[in-house]
């Protein structure tokens, strides 16, 4: 077996990576790092120019690595159109499923688990787990066809102690991790053992979608639940977006070429403390 060279592990110089999800805060950070080791990045977005927007201050040649094609990832034909665009471009060797959320209206607090719409639910499995699922259908035959590939899904540390309040979440990011270690398996057996599977889990970070959960609106006090959520993580404090990104470089790089079907959590050690 050849030694592996770490400093060429991480040069994503010659990769081309698509990729749903990737105009969040987490999202955001991913493709900066993406961007600043070599890579190209296709991002998938209902809202091409806002997506590109967030990368306005890169340089001219990270800006002409980083590009977006327009698709809702609730539409299958959309999503369809999208990748056969996007591959007619050229190949495509890795895919971050890292589209997620919530709503309000599949989460319990403000109202009963019993009277959840069902369309409120559907809209989140759709995004968190359909979404990944439909993205890899597409996708992954194209791996198969070069004999080489990654996948990385963004997944939740909700998945191994499901919280309070966000049940359609919790299930459908659940799914997920159920979906990856599927998928790793069977591309490895059936396909080829070069494609590898995996997702990332990560814990409690301050995104603009859960600021006003975790802390008050002075910015600097926590809420109950954000102090809640800090007792029980070791670390005591929350994610920043760079703390994801070792993480996936590892994942997606030659130096993880022996891990599949892995679901890594990214939480400051909360999955791993009982609370006492």
């Amino acid at each position: 077996m050849t030694q592996i060279d770490m400093q060429q592990a991480f040069d994503f110089g010659q990769r081309r990576v698509l990729m749903s999800g990737g105009s969040g805060v987490l999202g955001r950070s991913m493709v900066r790092t993406l961007l600043a080791h070599g890579a190209t990045v296709v991002l998938l977005s209902r809202h091409p120019a806002t997506a590109l927007a967030h990368f306005a201050d890169l340089s001219a040649d990270a800006q002409a690595r980083v590009q977006c094609v327009a698709a809702d990832l609730s539409d299958a034909s959309q999503l369809t159109a999208a990748v056969a665009q996007v591959l007619a471009q050229g190949p495509i060797d890795t895919l971050i499923n890292g589209a997620g959320g919530n709503r309000p209206q599949a989460t319990t607090g403000s109202q009963r688990f019993f009277d959840l719409p069902l369309t409120a639910m559907h809209e989140v499995v759709d995004v968190n787990l359909f979404s990944a699922i439909q993205l890899s259908q597409l996708v992954v035959p194209h791996f198969v066809a070069q004999q080489h590939g990654v996948v990385l899904n963004i997944s939740s540390i909700s998945t191994a102690r499901p919280l309070t309040r966000v049940v359609t979440y919790s299930a459908a990011k659940a799914g997920l991790d159920a979906f990856t270690r599927w998928l790793a398996t069977h591309v490895a057996l059936e396909y080829s053992p070069q494609i590898r599977v995996n997702a990332i889990a990560p814990g409690f970070f301050l995104t603009e979608q859960n600021r006003f959960l975790l802390m008050e609106a002075d910015g600097q006090t926590l809420t109950t639940r954000g102090q809640q959520i800090l007792a029980h993580t070791p670390m005591q404090r929350f994610g920043h977006p760079d703390d994801l990104v070792g993480t996936m470089m590892w994942l997606l790089s030659p130096a993880a070429g022996f891990v599949t079907g892995q679901v890594i959590a990214v939480d400051g050690g909360f999955s791993a403390y009982s609370g006492v």
